[in-house]
């Protein structure tokens, strides 16, 4: 199985990505193949909404997300983390999220697929669950299946998450929740 982690972040080797790598190497112990998708390594831009994905499977405007779109089709489960930037996603992964338009009109390739969210922010209560409501309707939107961390959204962590582990325990929480399901599912 594989396991498709995306960094919201701008930021090299910030919170964010640290979290989304602590993750993946999770899932890699645990026997899954992975992908990191790093939002400060791409240069997506907004969806301009010219509907070509109507007739074609991909975006006419942005290569980039193309390639990240055939990496969580191909996925089985989809780690989205972002920081809290004015209480919601960075506007980097939402031009991400809005350009997997393609993938629902194409066959809903991501319905089915388990999918969980983390989100970093300045203090405890930074804006980190709305930033996960966000990323959950996304999902919802793609028919993907959403987990949290058994108690709550998922992860919410304040930086650095090295020093938080409270918030350290709701994304091991999730962690095992999606491992757990994807046990399940593939039998």
């Amino acid at each position: 199985m594989k396991i498709a982690g995306i960094s919201g972040s701008p930021r090299k080797n910030g919170s964010t990505e640290s979290i989304i790598r602590h993750c993946l190497s999770f899932f890699q112990e645990n026997g899954y193949a992975t992908d990191l998708i790093s939002l400060h390594e791409t240069k997506i831009s907004p969806c301009i909404h010219c509907d070509f994905c109507k007739e074609k499977p991909w975006c006419s405007q942005d290569e980039e997300a193309n390639r990240v779109n055939t990496i969580l089709a191909d996925a089985d489960a989809i780690l989205v983390a972002s920081p809290v930037y004015f209480g919601c996603m960075t506007g980097q992964l939402k031009c991400l999220l809005d350009k997997t338009r393609p993938l629902r009109r194409d066959g809903m390739k991501l319905k089915g697929k388990i999918g969980a969210a983390i989100a970093t922010g300045g203090s405890r209560n930074g804006g980190q669950e709305l930033t996960i409501q966000n990323i959950h309707a996304w999902m919802l939107v793609q028919g993907i299946i959403i987990v949290g961390d058994n108690n709550h959204f998922g992860g919410t962590v304040h930086t650095p998450f090295k020093d938080d582990p409270a918030g350290l325990g709701t994304v091991d929480g999730t962690l095992t929740a999606m491992h757990s399901l994807l046990s399940r599912i593939s039998g």
